[in-house]
């Protein structure tokens, strides 16, 4: 299982494309806690918040990265922190979906997050029950197309976050 920094060389190495899968309500960060107490609180959000500088930092050398969200509204503490910093990520070249099961159900896609890299590896996450990264294991080859399929219902099936942003602030309005 990779965790820490051997986990963090797979976004140095990979190549051309790196997607991920979110299936939580809550990510449990500790790099995060404290930013997250502010968005609580109301404060300002960090500068880095207006163009993230970890998604720039693989986007500036032309690799794509995606993910598509699945969530249930209402939405989670973490979860309105968690949206309110992907237009930083957006405007910093990372694409994102969102998928609100409240909204719509999609079969077909897996219970737990992953990341697949160059569309030939894939890396099943595991979390504790309370959110806190775990590790991540890399599937055989075998399990390739499986999650390439999920990765291809995520996106078929995902409403561009800009899209889903505009719908949730005109329902909030009513």
């Amino acid at each position: 299982m990779l965790v820490g920094e051997q986990f963090g060389r797979l976004f140095e190495t990979f190549e051309r494309t790196a997607f991920r899968l979110e299936t939580l309500a809550v990510y449990d960060i500790e790099e995060e806690r404290e930013e997250f107490e502010d968005f609580l609180a109301g404060k300002p959000m960090p500068p880095e918040w207006s163009d993230n500088p970890w998604v720039r930092s693989m986007t500036e050398l032309g690799k794509s990265v995606s993910r598509v969200h699945v969530l249930r509204s209402p939405l989670s503490d973490y979860l309105r922190y968690e949206l309110a910093a992907y237009p930083g990520n957006i405007t910093a070249g990372e694409r994102i979906g969102i998928i609100d099961l409240a909204q719509r159900e999609v079969h077909g896609l897996p219970d737990h997050d992953f990341w697949l890299f160059d569309d030939a590896t894939a890396y099943r996450m595991h979390y504790t029950d309370a959110g806190a990264f775990i590790g991540a294991d890399q599937l055989p080859e075998s399990r390739l197309d499986e999650y390439r399929g999920y990765r291809d219902t995520a996106l078929a099936h995902a409403v561009p976050f800009e899209e889903y942003q505009r719908t949730r602030c005109e329902n909030n309005r009513e």
